[in-house]
């Protein structure tokens, strides 16, 4: 008898598991795509209007906007140091006196060319080892990290910033706990070498301090040792998802020791299409896989993943073996709505990208999880990049939205995702330059973003947020 290949394989798989509507939904959705019905007219809404030109050239925003530049690579901070490149993802907290604390993330790493005039001007040097995570061997220098900014949203103001984590490299995404702080993740996979006195490929935990100083760098070892992204937390269970930036990465969730003490250990974990095992979710018209249905709730179950120090970054291939799900470069991730919303880069047919949205079980990492296991959706797929591609960072408004950062360094956009699935944009980046690390004040009227590059800034925007039109 002929041995069936992987895409006979998951058909059966889906259709003895009950999951024939799987198979009808990517047909239906294929046939959808190519009569256009998901063209720009169905998708598209108004938002707050036309993007208008920016006279400064830094970013186009509908009219009633306005932002502010409010912290820029090589400014000089409170406490001596000098503010990192390449601002990335970021959250935001309540602080005393109704102020805003801002935790940034900055992609560095060692030694890069552009990035050597911030080593010659920072103060780095006079931290002790004990406060640097790696303070690298023969002139090499981990200087990625976080950064910590004080806002008043009431007079537009930076009160103080400050260098809050140091050490570690591309510190590229991460997410915000309900406890009051920032995961921060390593974006990196290397090894402790004649560079490097450590392994990298971490999260670490920044407290969201209103005083100056540096958090311990402790790493988050069992979470995981992959090229990290981002994270998020789920408050009824305190169970952290990771996202893992890898054209072939998985999804990953933490089920800690104790809740909110990461650093006490737990387990780490793999999402599985039930019944469906080693999906692929990516859509690319190359590979033989059937198609992952969009708008179609699929259940999951979770696979424990062995050895989570990967001394040889392979946990995404051991995982996918054991059955688990295959992602297009997953990258931001964010708790709302009751759901945890992440987005993958170059997903879909088109690589344009998807975002797709995971409700937990209500019992979450729980034994009775089987009885009524968590829902994965394929909420958008991109096929038309005027109205998103290269979905990266993200956050959910106050008033229930997805917005988007998009990352392809020549035209990113902020894009707004309503709860029914329709696009609009916020604002245009007139520089080339990735836009990232989107998030909104805890009163919900000022959201921040970051302009990686030229020259690399934190923007404060404020408008008429609740007048956006259905």
């Amino acid at each position: 008898m002929k041995k069936p290949n992987r895409r006979e394989f998951l058909k059966n798989s889906l259709l003895t598991s009950g999951f024939l509507g799987l198979s009808a939904c990517s047909q239906n959705y294929s046939k959808t795509v190519s009569s256009g019905e998901l063209g720009s007219t169905s998708l598209a809404t108004e938002g707050y209007g036309p993007l208008l030109s920016d006279p400064d050239g830094r970013l186009k925003l509908p009219k009633g906007f306005s932002y502010k530049a409010i912290s820029e690579r090589g400014a000089r901070m409170d406490d001596g140091q000098i503010v990192p490149p390449a601002h990335d993802g970021m959250a935001t907290f309540p602080g005393p006196n109704g102020l805003t604390l801002i935790v940034r993330n900055h992609e560095v790493s060692p030694l890069q060319e552009e990035k050597v005039e911030y080593l010659k001007s920072s103060e780095w040097k006079g931290i002790s080892d004990s406060k640097r995570y790696d303070s690298g061997s023969n002139g090499y220098h981990c200087t990625g990290g976080t950064t910590t900014l004080v806002f008043d949203t009431r007079t537009q103001e930076l009160k103080r910033h400050y260098l809050s984590l140091t050490g570690t490299i591309r510190n590229c995404s991460g997410g915000v706990t309900p406890w009051g702080s920032w995961i921060t993740c390593e974006e990196n996979v290397n090894r402790a070498n004649d560079q490097l006195k450590k392994d990298h490929g971490y999260n670490f935990e920044v407290p969201a301090n209103y005083e100056i100083g540096l958090a311990d760098p402790v790493p988050l070892k069992d979470m995981g040792r992959f090229n990290h992204e981002a994270v998020s937390v789920d408050p009824a269970s305190g169970v952290v998802y990771q996202t893992e930036d890898r054209p072939d990465g998985l999804i990953y969730r933490f089920i800690p020791n104790i809740r909110g003490q990461l650093a006490q250990g737990g387990r780490l974990q793999a999402l599985v299409i039930k019944g469906a095992p080693s999906s692929d979710t990516r859509n690319w018209e190359e590979i033989d896989f059937p198609s992952f249905p969009v708008k179609q709730s699929m259940e999951v179950e979770w696979i424990d993943i062995d050895d989570p120090a990967a001394p040889n970054d392979d946990l995404r291939y051991k995982g996918f073996e054991n059955g688990a799900a295959r992602f297009a470069r997953g990258e931001g991730m964010f708790y709302g709505n009751g759901e945890i919303y992440f987005a993958c880069t170059n997903g879909g047919p088109k690589k344009l990208g998807q975002i797709f949205r995971y409700r937990p079980s209500r019992f979450e990492g729980m034994s009775k999880e089987s009885t009524k296991p968590g829902k994965l959706e394929l909420f958008i797929e991109s096929q038309d990049l005027e109205l998103l591609k290269a979905c990266d960072n993200l956050t959910v408004a106050p008033w229930g939205d997805i917005i988007i950062c998009e990352d392809d360094n020549e035209n990113s956009t902020i894009v707004g995702i309503t709860n029914e699935g329709k696009m609009y944009k916020i604002g245009h980046v007139q520089v080339k330059s990735e836009v990232a690390g989107a998030c909104f004040s805890p009163d919900g009227t000022t959201l921040f973003v970051n302009i990686q590059n030229s020259p690399g800034e934190t923007l404060a925007i404020t408008g008429p947020w609740r007048d956006r039109i259905a």
